[in-house]
């Protein structure tokens, strides 16, 4: 299960953290790669194991890598294009031809469709019955009153979501960002001893770095409420660690009985009494589920203080700057949290709701002097556009859901597994190697000389080509800069410039 977190197909392997982590993994990794676009596909146990104490840590992971019976099971939305196009988080590496008024994939479309059914009955019925038994049109000057304050609803609704789905954006990207430095300085800034301390010292930093992922991907898991560790892209990064979650193991979590059909198409078409509570699955955890992330900060912090007391992390502006990297990932925690957690309040959400039925329920009595017939197709339009808005809000107000407009956590996880292969692909670099290359061109573009070449001029003559490739910028005519260039050519040898 090392290679739980590897990239879809065309994206990166997994991290060689987690390969060495666990070999045994091979065998299930080629299984993993296979379905690999399936990012939370939950691992299925056997269904006569049981998951002991924390003495039996080593045999949970030993299950997950070799047993015979270990499936994915796979969404059902996964199935075909067709499924995947009105699902999400979108895929950012793909993109339509479509002009973006065609475009189905992120529309709330399929969510209007009842709403709007709703409305061309309750329109064709107000039509007919002033067409034939008795005028119901009023004077159409609500529509100038009651659209103000239907619009400053929208606007108040559209802003506060809009504002929470880019405070999600924002504390992702400075996740990101904070993975970045801290892999840095355990990777490069953190030492490596001598002899067999220092094979341990890279496995050390290697699974560090594993758990700075398995931060990312454990705070991804905790703000869609999936409690639980035995998912491929979390399992074999966290399998060791003695949490909460790791007890509180439960199989109904991780593969739930599928969906019947009346339910998975009232949640398709937005009906209310259709969707599932998504914090249900940690409301009915019968054990403390802990919290994952802060857990794994926990060891992480641990990691950070043991390279201080072995000498591997001497440098005590290297010390400061891994703590606060950690303090920003517990900020980054809270952040996230405090998006998930304070939705509009509900008053809010319920007079929004209320206000933009009832101008849409009066507008075919407005309507009908003036339009007739024409009313019904024009209260169909008039409410696409105002519930197309309400619907919007809504959907975006939690950022880390799975639709098709929330962001791509998935994608970002992903990010961070093959910054992290990129990273420790090389050993550290050696400046005296890299430095002193004569391919290191160190006057270019005004010079083809390497740096063994000028590292045998005189430093006025070093102050005085830089001065030389200033004056030759490109603004410069290209007369000058030939002419400076004949100026700094090597009066002893025959070298180019």
């Amino acid at each position: 299960m090392a290679e739980g977190h590897s990239a879809p197909a065309a994206e990166a392997p997994a991290p060689a953290a987690a390969v060495a982590a666990d070999c045994t993994a091979a065998p299930v990794a080629a299984d993993m790669r296979s379905h690999a676009h399936h990012q939370t596909a939950p691992i299925h146990e056997q269904e006569q194991v049981s998951f002991g104490p924390l003495t039996h840590r080593p045999t949970f992971l030993e299950h997950l890598a070799t047993s015979r019976d270990m499936q994915f099971k796979l969404d059902r939305r996964d199935t075909s294009e067709l499924d995947r196009y009105f699902h999400g988080p979108r895929n950012m590496e793909k993109h339509s031809k479509w002009p973006i008024m065609l475009r189905l994939h992120g529309s709330v479309m399929p969510k209007m469709i009842m709403p709007l059914v709703t409305i061309a009955l309750w329109s064709t019925a107000v039509t007919v019955f002033s067409k034939l038994v008795h005028d119901l049109g009023i004077n159409n000057i609500l529509l100038t009153v009651l659209g103000f304050v239907v619009g400053l609803a929208l606007s108040f609704r559209s802003s506060t979501a809009y504002e929470r789905w880019a405070d999600g954006r924002k504390y992702w990207a400075q996740l990101i960002q904070t993975s970045r430095n801290l892999s840095r300085t355990i990777w490069i800034n953190t030492g490596e001893r001598e002899g067999e301390a220092g094979k341990d010292d890279i496995l050390r930093k290697l699974s560090a770095m594993n758990l700075i992922l398995a931060f990312a991907v454990s705070l991804k898991h905790k703000l869609r409420f999936e409690p639980d560790i035995a998912y491929e892209d979390l399992a074999g990064l966290v399998g060791h660690l003695d949490t909460f979650a790791r007890d509180a193991h439960d199989r109904m979590v991780v593969n739930p009985p599928p969906k019947s059909t009346w339910k998975s198409a009232g949640e398709y078409l937005g009906m209310s009494f259709a969707e599932s509570n998504p914090r249900k699955y940690v409301k009915r955890s019968k054990k403390p589920l802990g919290h994952l992330p802060l857990e794994i900060l926990n060891h992480l912090s641990a990691y950070m203080d043991s390279c201080v007391v072995n000498g591997t992390l001497v440098s005590t502006l290297h010390q400061g700057q891994a703590i606060a990297m950690v303090a920003t990932l517990n900020e980054i925690l809270t952040g996230t949290e405090r998006v998930l957690d304070t939705p509009l309040p509900t008053a809010y959400s319920i007079a929004i709701a209320q206000i933009s039925w009832i101008y849409i329920l009066v507008l075919p009595f407005q309507l009908y002097n003036a339009l007739e017939w024409m009313t019904i197709p024009a209260s169909i339009v008039a409410a696409y556009i105002i519930l197309g808005l309400a619907t919007i809000g809504s959907e975006i107000e939690n950022p880390f859901g799975q639709d098709v407009n929330d962001l791509p956590l998935d994608t970002y996880c992903r990010q961070i597994a093959l910054e992290m292969d990129i990273m420790t692909a090389v050993p550290r670099p050696n400046v005296d190697d890299f430095m002193s290359r004569a391919e290191n061109l160190v006057l270019f573009p005004l010079s083809q000389l390497g740096y063994p070449e000028w590292k045998e001029r005189s430093v006025d003559d070093i102050r005085s080509a830089l001065r030389a490739k200033m004056v030759a910028s490109p603004s410069s005519s290209s007369s000058a800069a030939s002419t400076i260039s004949e100026s700094i050519r090597p009066k002893t040898t025959g070298s180019s410039v």
